[in-house]
C-alpha cells in the first residue's frame, strides 16, 4: 500500500548529501532561507484533483444546539412539557442522569422557523443572516460522534482521537500537502475574545509527532498579533537579520553532526518570524477595506478579536494563500437559560458566518474554499434543569446534531439526513432507525471520521494512505475509520 511515511530518523536523500558535500548542504539552506517554501509528505497529493485549495473551519465550541437552529421537531413543541416517552433515545450525562423526570422542550418556546432558498432550507430566526446563504450551504443533520463531554469531543473532532497528543487536522493538511507561501503560516488559529465557556488548548491547534512547523500559529486580538513577533524597542530589522544568520550557522552546523529534523524546523521557523515581521502587519490591517465590506460584516468587524473581525481576517489570510485557518467561537454550552444564549451567541456569529461566505463568493474564492461550520456534538430533547413555557436547558447529545458546509467541492443549497421526531436518533428518509456503525460505509448517518476523510478528499488527499509512523505503528487523522461522504459532494 502507498503511504505518505516519514521516519525522521532515517538516512534519507538530503542526509546524504549534507554529509557527502558540505556546499550542497549549505546551498539547501539557503534556498530554505530565501524563499521558505515547503513540501509535504513528498510534496504530492494523493488522491483525486483537488477541489479546494483552503479551509476555513468555523468551529462552534460547546455544542450549539440544533432544535433551535436547523432541525426543527414541531412534536417537541407540541409536547413542551410532557414526559419524553420511552422510546427516545437517551444518553444523558452525569448533569441530567438523576433528574427525576425529562420534559420535552420544543424550540418554537423561542424561536420560529421558515423555508429559505430555491430548495427551501429549514432554518431558525435566530440566524437571519445563514437565510441569505441557503443556496451555497449543505445542511447535515445526521452527523454523530463518539464522545459526551467536552474536551474529548473537541480533542476528537480536531485530531481523531478522544486523547490528547495526535496531530490537528491543520496539522495534517500542513504535513500531507506542505506550502509554497513564504510569508505566512500554512495554519493560522483565531479565538474569538471573551467567549468563555468551555476552555480551549493549544493543544487542540497541535502537531502532535509530526514535524512542529506543522503546528498552528495563533493571531491574536491586540495590537501584537502573534506573541513575541515584534523586535525590542532598539533592535532593528538589520539587527535581527545579522543575528539570525549567526544563529542560522550555528543551527546548522549543529544539524550537520545531529541530522536531527527538529533542527531545520528551528531555522525554517525563524526564517518565517522573520518574515511575518512585515507580513502579519500587512494582513491585520483593514483600514484598505471599501465601507462595501463594514456594510457586509458589520460594525463588530472594527473591533479586532470579536468573531466578525476573525472572519474578516479569514478571507484577507484567504486571499494571501493560506492553507488552513480555524476561528473558534465559545459559549455554545447551555445547560440552562438556553433561549437566551442561543440568542446572544447566534447574534455573534450569524452575520459573521454568513458574510464570510458571501464575500468569497462575490471574490470568486468561495468555489475553491471549504467553509465547515459546526460543534463537537449536539444537545438533548429533553430539558436539562427547570422547564418554563419560555426557558429551559439541553444537556449534551452525541447520537444526532446539525453541521453545515459550503464552497470547495460543497453541493449547496441542500439538507442532507433526517432524525426522528424527537431529533434524538437519527433515521432513514422512510423513518426507519440507522445504527449508528462507523466501521461501515454510511448512507444516512455521517460520523466525525467521515468528515475528517472528505475534508481531506476535497484537499486532494485520500484519508487511507495520508499516515505518519510514530512508536511502531502508522497513524491517520482517521485511524482505521472514515469513508467520503459522497451525497454532499458536487
Amino acid at each position: 500500500m502507498n503511504e505518505f511515511s516519514h521516519d525522521p530518523f532515517a538516512i534519507n536523500r538530503r542526509h546524504f548529501f549534507n554529509k557527502s558535500a558540505t556546499g550542497i548542504g549549505g546551498m539547501a539552506l539557503a534556498s530554505l532561507m530565501v524563499n521558505g517554501s515547503e513540501n509535504g509528505a513528498y510534496g504530492l497529493p494523493t488522491g483525486a484533483a483537488p477541489k479546494a485549495k483552503r479551509v476555513i473551519y468555523l468551529f462552534q465550541s460547546g455544542g450549539p444546539s440544533q432544535y433551535e437552529l436547523f432541525d426543527h421537531k414541531p412534536f417537541l413543541s407540541e409536547h413542551h412539557g410532557e414526559e419524553l416517552p420511552g422510546d427516545a433515545v437517551v444518553e444523558a450525562t452525569g448533569m441530567s442522569s438523576n433528574q427525576s423526570s425529562l420534559p420535552m422542550a420544543g424550540s418554537e418556546a423561542c424561536t420560529t422557523f421558515g423555508r429559505y432558498g430555491e430548495n427551501g432550507q429549514e432554518m431558525s430566526a435566530f440566524i437571519p443572516w445563514h437565510h441569505k446563504i441557503a443556496d451555497d450551504i449543505c445542511i447535515m443533520r445526521n452527523v454523530y460522534t463518539d464522545a459526551i463531554n467536552h474536551d474529548p469531543a473537541i480533542t476528537f473532532f480536531q485530531t481523531g482521537n478522544q486523547i490528547a497528543g495526535r496531530p490537528c487536522l491543520g496539522s495534517w493538511l500542513s504535513y500531507g500537502l506542505g506550502t509554497d507561501n513564504a510569508d505566512l503560516p500554512n495554519f493560522i488559529v483565531m479565538v474569538s475574545k471573551n467567549g468563555g465557556g468551555q476552555p480551549l488548548y493549544s493543544r487542540l491547534w497541535g502537531s502532535g509527532f509530526l514535524d512542529s512547523r506543522h503546528q498552528g500559529v495563533k493571531f491574536l486580538a491586540g495590537e501584537d498579533r502573534v506573541l513575541y513577533l515584534s523586535n525590542p524597542e532598539g533592535i532593528t530589522r538589520n539587527n535581527r537579520r545579522t543575528m539570525l544568520d549567526k544563529l542560522n550557522a550555528l543551527n546548522y552546523n549543529q544539524y550537520r553532526a545531529e541530522l536531527d529534523p527538529e533542527i531545520e524546523s528551528r531555522i525554517a521557523q525563524y526564517e518565517m518570524a522573520y518574515r511575518m515581521q512585515a507580513s502579519v502587519p500587512e494582513v491585520s490591517d483593514t483600514s484598505d477595506e471599501p465601507q462595501s465590506t463594514w456594510d457586509l460584516y458589520g460594525e463588530d468587524a472594527k473591533e479586532p478579536g470579536t468573531y466578525a473581525a476573525n472572519c474578516l481576517q479569514a478571507r484577507r489570510l484567504a486571499e494571501r494563500g493560506v492553507q488552513f485557518i480555524q476561528l473558534y467561537h465559545q459559549g455554545w454550552d447551555a445547560h440552562g437559560g438556553l433561549p437566551g444564549s442561543m440568542r446572544d451567541r447566534c447574534k455573534k456569529t450569524d452575520r459573521g458566518s454568513a458574510a464570510l461566505v458571501m464575500d468569497l463568493k462575490q471574490r470568486g474564492l468561495l468555489d475553491d474554499t471549504l467553509v465547515i461550520w459546526g460543534g463537537e456534538f449536539g444537545r438533548t430533547a429533553f430539558s436539562q434543569g427547570k422547564l418554563t413555557k419560555t426557558n429551559y436547558g439541553r444537556d449534551h447529545h452525541k447520537n444526532s446534531f446539525s453541521m453545515w458546509m459550503a464552497g470547495g467541492g460543497i453541493k449547496g443549497g441542500i439538507t442532507v439526513g433526517h432524525t426522528d421526531k424527537y431529533g434524538s436518533s437519527i433515521v432513514d428518509a422512510d423513518g426507519n432507525p440507522v445504527k449508528l456503525d462507523k466501521h461501515h460505509k454510511p448512507t444516512d448517518a455521517i460520523h466525525v471520521h467521515d468528515i475528517q476523510a472528505t475534508i481531506l478528499k476535497l484537499m486532494g488527499i485520500d484519508h487511507e494512505r495520508l499516515s505518519y509512523k510514530f512508536q511502531g505503528r502508522r497513524f491517520r487523522l482517521t485511524d482505521v475509520h472514515g469513508f467520503e461522504i459522497k451525497q454532499i459532494l458536487a
